[in-house]
């Protein structure tokens, strides 16, 4: 702060004498132009994380877009896929990478889980954040194929590449297997959701175009005709209604799926449940991917496709936390849709901090 002198000479003026108000700026003043900016900036910084680039937890921003041979290698990098063109109810999800990065401000990369003592940011491994990826809002192929195409330029540059995707519709992740498989070969997806997502395209676009077939309620139908995934994949957390009951479930059973409801919580609880995942997946390379309406619209309202009866977030924390161990080799947190959150950010806040847990469980395993 400068005080000039005219406003020097109209407080004595009028008091006869400098004013305490005054005084206390022209002390204060002193105290300032006496600090080292050297000094001061980087202890700022340590004490207040959120400045810079708006990144995922303030961690570094690399530009990853780029074919020159000198890009910076790492180990787990944070990817956003603006898309929601997909979806066959509320539009929005577009704005689901830039929301959860805002709600990501809570998230210190010094603080430590209160449970499980630990700090992903504070392990071996190197995070960054790629910022998002340029897809076009006009033509969902090509979107897709740019998806599919940043993927793999994310990935160039380290020998066991690992991308979270922030969402985006669920479409989104049909570019994210294509992109693991030709790095990792057939994936067993875990699926958090309230829907199936296996269903014929010609049930979901009721055949209309081929364009048309390509949505979020269809990819893990493609990614399976592709070959892109395994026969020990598995659901948790379904619970919206099927089309057709006997057809559907045979068709999700063909795509490599098993099932468990949201209700089969009531029973075994989470760690039950987390339980009977590993159990299915065993030692295979795993994509996890999270639709945020796995949780109850209680708790993540912000969604297109919201479906009541789901779980609570300390539920679903205390279950994912229970994967620790499983050979993860991609994730994604998609389908919020932030027009749709309460003024609590709710959603966003779970979203977040469902990303930090799978920063947490790639951290505690490394790529087999």
């Amino acid at each position: 702060m400068i005080i000039s002198n005219r406003l020097f000479y109209i407080s004595l003026s009028l008091t006869g004498n400098i004013s305490p108000c005054l005084s206390q700026i022209l002390s204060n003043q002193k105290i300032l132009n006496s600090y080292d900016a050297e000094n001061v900036i980087p202890h700022l910084q340590t004490e207040n994380h959120n400045y810079g680039f708006s990144t995922f937890a303030s961690i570094p921003y690399v530009h990853c877009f780029t074919d020159s041979p000198d890009k910076e290698a790492y180990d787990i990098a944070i990817l956003g896929a603006p898309f929601d063109t997909g979806v066959t109810g509320r539009p929005g999800a577009r704005f689901g990478p830039k929301a959860i990065r805002s709600s990501s401000w809570r998230i210190s990369p010094q603080a430590y889980n209160i449970y499980t003592l630990r700090n992903p940011f504070n392990s071996w491994a190197k995070i960054i954040d790629c910022g998002d990826a340029p897809l076009t809002w006009l033509d969902n192929t090509i979107a897709l194929s740019t998806l599919e195409k940043s993927h793999l330029s994310v990935s160039s540059p380290s020998p066991t590449p690992r991308i979270i995707t922030l969402g985006g519709d669920h479409t989104t992740t049909l570019a994210a297997l294509r992109s693991a498989h030709k790095r990792w070969g057939p994936v067993t997806v875990i699926h958090f959701d309230a829907h199936i997502d296996t269903w014929d395209p010609k049930v979901v676009s009721g055949g209309i175009s081929d364009y048309a077939a390509v949505n979020h309620g269809t990819f893990l139908h493609i990614a399976h005709s592709e070959n892109l995934i395994s026969n020990r994949s598995i659901h948790a957390g379904i619970r919206a209604p099927i089309a057709r009951p006997k057809k559907d479930i045979r068709n999700d059973i063909r795509c490599g799926f098993e099932i468990i409801t949201a209700r089969e919580i009531d029973r075994i609880g989470p760690s039950g449940i987390a339980q009977k995942i590993k159990e299915r997946v065993g030692n295979d390379r795993v994509y996890l991917s999270i639709d945020i309406d796995v949780l109850d619209p209680a708790f993540a309202p912000g969604t297109g496709t919201a479906e009541p009866g789901g779980w609570t977030t300390r539920e679903f924390f205390t279950l994912l936390e229970g994967l620790e161990g499983i050979n993860i080799v991609g994730g994604d947190v998609v389908e919020v849709a932030p027009v749709y959150d309460n003024v609590g950010e709710t959603t966003v806040l779970a979203a977040s901090q469902i990303v930090l847990t799978l920063l947490d469980l790639m951290v505690q395993r490394r790529v087999d």
